[in-house]
């Protein structure tokens, strides 16, 4: 069994990273699996190598260990380039010519989550309606996903199912910048890095079943997948990079990483009390039936 890391370096990691880390890496090490590490830097405006730096000298301050060598996304786009090709080999991929404000005039917000559903507008274009476009715009390059309902049994939430065609709709897979999206990337590389479970935040609850189809479309396997309740700031909002909430940096002032890992182990109810602990003594402790599956405050952990 293969577990991974896979963050993106485009900012200091705060206490819902290191949340999922820590859970993720107790998740392979219990069972006596390994552990990669995949640093997801494929956004040139965002992910920086000295971010890519901290993030590993991070991972070792808290006690977590990886096997193998680091891998860069940012390095691997030929992968991702040929499962691209892939899918244009099967008819699924047309461009976009849409700005951001035509995607969001053409979209349906999504059942559960507000989020926009493309509604496949530029997949119907002639090809001389697309040379026309592409003269003026160069375009993005969407998936085509059929009216069809993927599921799959989550070791935290339970059965989760979607419809494609109308909860998630054509989704991107490469920017119009050239820039390989998320959804491909991930897909491809938990393939190549023999990653058989996932464990990350609800907050990509979601995407699993783009990402199983498309698993299906280019004939990999299907890992496991666990995805964790979410730490929120106090006012209930999802911790952000950008908005500096519970950066690593700050908490180091205030706490050794036995007693952070001990804050975090408590929250996921492994241990009793907050106490300091080390990643490794928890190991035996771990346990999937333990954990919460509501979201948890952050001003809930002390």
């Amino acid at each position: 069994m293969t577990g991974r890391f896979a963050p993106s370096p485009s900012g200091r990691m705060h206490l819902g990273n290191l949340w999922s880390c820590l859970l993720a890496w107790l998740a392979a090490r219990s069972e006596g699996g390994g552990m990669v590490l995949r640093l997801e830097d494929l956004d040139p405006d965002r992910c920086r190598p000295e971010y890519c730096a901290q993030v590993m000298r991070d991972l070792e301050w808290l006690g977590l260990d990886w096997d193998g060598e680091p891998v860069y996304q940012s390095r691997r786009t030929e992968l991702y380039a040929a499962a691209f090709r892939a899918l244009e080999g099967q008819g699924l991929i047309y461009p976009c010519f849409c700005s951001r404000a035509e995607r969001l005039a053409a979209s349906a917000p999504h059942r559960s989550d507000g989020t926009a559903v493309y509604d496949g507008r530029c997949g119907r274009l002639s090809e001389e309606e697309r040379a026309v476009r592409a003269k003026l715009r160069r375009p993005a390059w969407r998936v085509r996903t059929p009216e069809e309902t993927v599921s799959f049994s989550d070791r935290l939430q339970g059965v989760f199912e979607e419809n494609l065609g109308r909860d998630c709709g054509d989704f991107i897979l490469r920017r119009s910048d050239g820039v390989y999206a998320y959804q491909l990337a991930v897909v491809v590389d938990d393939a190549a890095m023999g990653v058989t479970q996932v464990v990350r935040g609800s907050d990509l609850l979601s995407s699993t079943p783009r990402q199983l189809w498309l698993q299906d479309r280019l004939g990999l396997p299907h890992p496991e997948y666990g995805h964790l309740p979410l730490l929120l700031a106090p006012d209930g909002r999802r911790l952000a990079k950008r908005d500096r909430d519970q950066e690593l940096g700050q908490l180091q002032d205030r706490y050794a990483a036995p007693e952070l890992v001990g804050l975090l182990a408590h929250a996921a109810r492994l241990i009793d009390r907050p106490e300091a602990i080390s990643p490794r003594e928890l190991i035996p402790l771990f346990s999937w039936d333990k954990l919460p599956k509501q979201d948890i405050k952050t001003d809930r952990i002390h």
